[in-house]
C-alpha cells in the first residue's frame, strides 16, 4: 500500500488537504489556548501608580452664570467624570478651579500691545483654569490615565449633572 494513492489519499483513507487543516486548527488552539502570550494591555507593563495633578484650560464655555455652575456643577474637593480620547475613565478629583478674565488686547499707537479688561457686558463666554488629581500609572513613555496616555494639548472631556464641556491639558506635574 502505498502512501499517497492517485486521488491524493494518505494510506488510502484521508485526503491530503483534510489532515493539513485539521493540523493548523490544532496549531492554532495550541496557540491560544496552551501557549498564550503576556496578558494586559502595553500600558500596564513595568507601571507604578503615582499621584497626579493635571491642569486643564476651558476657553470659550458658554455659560449664563458661572458661580451656579461652580457651586452645583463642580467644585473645589469635588469630582467629576472625565473621558479621554472617547475611553471613559472614571471619577477625578477637583483640586482648584479659577476664573479667568476676558480680555482683549489693543494695539497702542507707539507699537506695542495693552491687554485690559473686555468691555462687552453681554458676554456669556466664560475661561477657567482646572487642576485635577487623581492617581497614574507611571510608565517610561509618560503618565496614563485608565487606557489612555496623558499628554500636554490633548482634549479632556469633563462631564457632571449639569455640564458636559472640553478642555485642553496645558501642565502635567508629577507628585512622588
Amino acid at each position: 500500500m502505498a502512501l499517497l494513492d492517485s486521488k491524493g489519499r494518505l494510506f488510502g483513507k484521508f485526503n491530503l488537504l483534510d489532515v493539513g487543516a485539521v493540523l493548523i486548527i490544532l496549531l492554532v488552539i495550541v496557540g491560544i489556548f496552551i501557549i498564550p502570550g503576556p496578558t494586559g494591555s502595553v500600558a500596564q507593563v513595568n507601571s507604578k501608580k503615582v499621584p497626579i495633578e493635571v491642569d486643564l484650560v476651558v476657553r470659550g464655555l458658554n455659560v449664563r452664570n458661572v458661580e451656579q455652575l461652580e457651586k452645583q456643577g463642580f467644585k473645589a474637593e469635588g469630582k467629576t467624570r472625565v473621558i479621554i480620547r472617547n475611553q471613559p475613565y472614571g471619577e477625578i478629583g477637583i483640586k482648584s478651579v479659577q476664573i479667568l478674565p476676558r480680555t482683549i488686547v489693543i494695539p497702542l499707537p507707539n507699537g506695542t500691545a495693552k491687554e485690559v479688561p473686555d468691555p462687552r457686558s453681554n458676554n456669556f463666554s466664560t475661561d477657567m483654569l482646572l487642576t485635577l488629581q487623581g492617581q497614574a500609572d507611571l510608565t517610561d513613555t509618560g503618565p496614563v490615565l485608565g487606557n489612555s496616555k496623558v499628554k500636554i494639548g490633548m482634549p479632556f472631556e469633563l462631564e457632571g449633572f449639569n455640564y458636559n464641556f472640553n478642555a485642553s491639558v496645558i501642565d502635567i506635574r508629577l507628585l512622588e
